[in-house]
């Protein structure tokens, strides 16, 4: 304890002045230090208001969902019948957020991107580049020379700073609540109407099965006796063509031996088979010279195809060495390429050898103690 009666005006006022620095240092400590405070915030009204616009919302969100399931189970059959197209209109609206959200909300575009930056500390610098580097001030921990005595007026720019944040928050949020209740509106109006429009169409589709089963009913009928006078014809064309069968085998060529009976409409040296009695002298010659003309057609082109054989092996084998001439080719050239990609590697595995001695005995010479990280993390300033 300071003894105050030997102490003048100017040094109660100093002590004073000493003992007010350290209660707000450690006050400042209790906010730094406490996690919960540091990523949270203390402004507990606005928590409390967020979290009453939740239960608020859940409870919008829970009535909005019991009248969904009182609708869906008053027009199961219509929401059936319905179903597909509702899905092809939720994956179109869902690809349009997807596509907005690609187009126009990109994480680089947010304010905050660069605290969520994952290329942050590699963009970074050097924390201390030399002695006299102008940001090393007095926060950067790499120099000490006194105390933060704008702090007060930084500590209400950042209250004031943080109270635009949340004012514009909640002026986003209250936007953001107007537009989907507007949105669930009309989301609900198209709904009923597209019930009331299944609910016609489902009306307009019982009167026209009754018309088309009126209409199926005549058409059987008239379909029955178009069937009863189709087999009175049938019969009547039967009975006819009998007696016509009859007359023809009586009169054809076959009961009366007709010699040309065996000739072919589909040519006239064509003959009917089991019509045909055999050929005679000329017949036979003529037949006899056409099978030694086929011979001889058969000899020609066997040995035509027998020198284009020996051609086109005398080619496969030019080809085969041309490519074994060029494979040999491309195998030299690829162990000089190996070779090379060897000898560069070697320089290389030699330099980055001297590089990393070099960093061990000139550069990493210097290593720091513990009581150099000790240092840290003791004071908020």
């Amino acid at each position: 304890m300071l003894n105050f009666q030997l102490m003048t005006d100017k040094d109660r006022k100093e002590a004073a002045l000493l003992e007010r620095k350290r209660a707000i240092e450690e006050e400042r400590k209790k906010r730094i230090f406490n996690p919960r405070t540091r990523l949270y915030g203390v402004d507990y009204e606005a928590l409390e208001k967020q979290l009453a616009e939740k239960h608020k919302r859940e409870a919008e969100e829970r009535e909005v969902e019991r009248f969904y399931s009182i609708q869906t189970a008053k027009y199961d059959e219509i929401s059936k019948a319905l179903d597909l197209k509702e899905r092809e209109e939720r994956r179109r609206i869902q690809q349009e957020i997807n596509e907005f959200r690609k187009n126009y909300q990109k994480p680089e575009d947010r304010r905050e991107f660069d605290l969520n930056d994952p290329n942050y500390f590699k963009k970074l610098i050097p924390a201390r580049l030399r002695d006299d580097d102008p940001r090393c001030g007095i926060s950067s921990a790499q120099k000490f020379e006194g105390e933060d005595l704008a702090s007060d007026l930084r500590y209400k720019v950042q209250r004031e700073q943080i109270k635009a944040y949340l004012d514009q928050q909640m002026l986003e949020r209250e936007a953001a609540d107007k537009e989907r209740k507007a949105a669930e509106e009309a989301y609900k109006a198209a709904v009923m109407a597209r019930d009331q429009r299944a609910v016609e169409l489902d009306v307009m589709e019982k009167e026209c099965r009754k018309k088309l089963l009126v209409a199926t009913c005549r058409y059987n009928k008239a379909l029955a006796d178009e069937r009863e006078f189709q087999k009175r014809c049938a019969a009547q064309k039967e009975k006819e063509d009998s007696t016509a069968e009859m007359y023809n085998m009586l009169t054809s060529d076959l009961m009366t031996e007709n010699p040309d009976q065996a000739l072919s409409n589909l040519g006239k040296n064509r003959r009917i088979g089991y019509m045909y009695k055999g050929m005679n002298e000329a017949e036979r010659a003529e037949v006899r010279a056409g099978q030694l003309n086929q011979i001889a057609e058969a000899k020609a082109r066997r040995e035509f195809e027998k020198r284009l054989d020996l051609e086109w092996q005398a080619y496969n084998n030019g080809v085969q060495k041309s490519i074994q001439m060029m494979d040999k080719e491309i195998e030299r050239k690829k162990r000089e390429s190996e070779q090379q990609i060897m000898e560069e590697n070697r320089l290389l595995g030699v330099e980055q050898k001297n590089h990393k001695e070099y960093l061990n005995k000139v550069v990493y010479t210097n290593k720091p103690t513990a009581a150099y990280f000790d240092q840290f993390n003791k004071s908020t300033r």
